[in-house]
């Protein structure tokens, strides 16, 4: 298990303790600075004194393995999974900045959450967990929930099914307890020596279920791709911001000469793609909610990705509802309408203000034109 061995006289404990109490989903460590937390998205420093950068050093070095702190020497930033106790879990990044040390940690939350926890809706989910083969993509920013919202998918999974579901994870967050699954979680760089080395010999641990983690790399696409095509259900998160920006981002890692070759394999494996942004909440008891595009492939909008026209799937998508799919200002009409976010804030992360300002006031666009 890739966690360093907890110990409460470990200073930094208590800072984890209090990230807890507070209701902070992450906390950052820097030289000149006092500890600060994010609570409700927001960046809040504790009123402490500012660290030194021994101080830091000391906090930081607490919790690392020898292998951790080689990797940390060497490459400037290492990431690990790292426990206090059965209901405190992190995952840490440590990393050099202008020659001194900081620190993010953020929060697992040590109750794999369900998809009504994360407010995410329940049937759609449940249809995309239930598919025996293929690929599908949970996208979205840094911090936009995408590793929860892949927990969620897997632990439904985990109920549900009898699968057995491997991980490649960097480092591992979220902990499974076998239920009518069995899971097998890799942890790059104590389990096996790289993601790369990982993906050789997945396909070979007689998986029904696989989680790829972040498609960094076309390998990484690659070998989603080829899995999938081969009968296995397979996750992967991507960094983008729209279902059409996702397809972009998974392109661009091929060179142009392959892309009808990459189309046509999506085209056919490619079942879903949920891409999330988190928005600060109004709700009382509500820290923070997902704004969500749903795509399910369909015929129309497979004809349209071997077509090369994913900037049209938003117009499947508002036409599709009755399939599970949603577009973002869909997703941001609904929170504002059930008291989640403030139209400000709803406003702020749409893709097309101008057309959700449409929609609050009962005029909705459609090919251009007003109806």
């Amino acid at each position: 298990m890739a966690t360093a061995p907890a110990r409460d006289s470990r200073e930094i404990h208590k800072l984890f303790r209090l990230m807890r109490r507070y209701g902070a989903s992450d906390l950052h460590l820097k030289a000149g600075s006092p500890p600060v937390f994010r609570i409700g998205g927001e960046l809040r420093n504790l009123d402490l004194p500012a660290l030194t950068d021994a101080q830091v050093r000391k906090l930081v070095y607490d919790i690392l393995t020898e292998d951790q702190v080689r990797t940390l020497e060497q490459m400037g930033a290492v990431d690990l999974g790292y426990s206090v106790d059965e209901q405190t879990r992190l995952r840490i990044n440590a990393y050099q900045q202008r020659g001194w040390l900081s620190v993010a940690a953020r929060l697992v939350n040590h109750r794999i959450p369900s998809f009504q926890d994360l407010h995410l809706p329940a049937a759609t989910m449940e249809q995309i967990a239930a598919l025996e083969q293929g690929l599908v993509i949970v996208s979205g920013i840094t911090g936009s929930g995408k590793s929860t919202t892949i927990a969620a998918l897997l632990e439904y999974i985990n109920n549900t099914r009898r699968c057995h579901i491997v991980t490649i994870e960097d480092p591992i967050e979220y902990v499974y307890t076998d239920r009518r699954s069995i899971i097998n979680q890799r942890e790059v760089g104590i389990d096996v020596p790289s993601f790369h080395e990982a993906l050789r010999y997945v396909v070979r641990e007689d998986p029904d279920v696989i989680l790829l983690g972040e498609m960094r790399d076309v390998e990484t696409v690659q070998a989603g791709m080829s899995a999938a095509e081969t009968g296995h259900l397979v996750f992967g998160t991507l960094h983008s911001s729209t279902v059409a920006q996702t397809f972009t981002r998974l392109l661009e890692f091929f060179p142009p000469d392959r892309y009808k070759q990459v189309r046509t394999s999506l085209q056919f494996n490619l079942k879903a793609i949920i891409c999330q942004k988190l928005l600060a909440s109004i709700k009382p008891g509500v820290m923070r909610v997902p704004a969500l595009e749903i795509m399910i492939v369909n015929p129309f909008i497979s004809k349209l990705i071997e077509d090369g026209q994913e900037i049209r799937i938003v117009d499947v998508l508002k036409s599709s509802r009755d399939e599970g799919m949603i577009d973002f200002n869909t997703s941001l009409y609904n929170l504002i309408k059930q008291g989640f976010v403030e139209e400000r804030e709803a406003m702020a992360a749409s893709p097309n203000p101008q057309a959700l300002r449409g929609m609050l006031e009962g005029v909705f666009a459609a090919e251009g034109a007003l109806r």
